[in-house]
């Protein structure tokens, strides 16, 4: 298997729509799923910057999870 990089500079736009895309499709679809009115948020409004290019996902994962923390110690 080849691993393909996730990295802004190595991937399109559309590259990247379908990289959220496919990492958030659990196979149930949006309607079985609780993270966004639980506070998770839509994947799409989270992940919009790497789709437009502004920041990498580890950028995105970090924030949103420092935000989840609460200055709790949770790994």
């Amino acid at each position: 298997m080849e691993f393909k990089s996730i990295l802004i500079r190595d991937t399109t736009k559309e590259e990247r729509e379908a990289i959220v895309k496919n990492s958030m499709d659990c196979g149930g679809g949006c309607e079985n799923c609780s993270s966004c009115w639980l506070g998770g948020g839509s994947p799409w409004d989270i992940y919009q910057d790497y789709i437009d290019g502004k920041r990498e996902i580890r950028e995105i994962n970090a924030e949103y999870m420092d935000k989840y923390r609460q200055g709790r110690n949770i790994v």
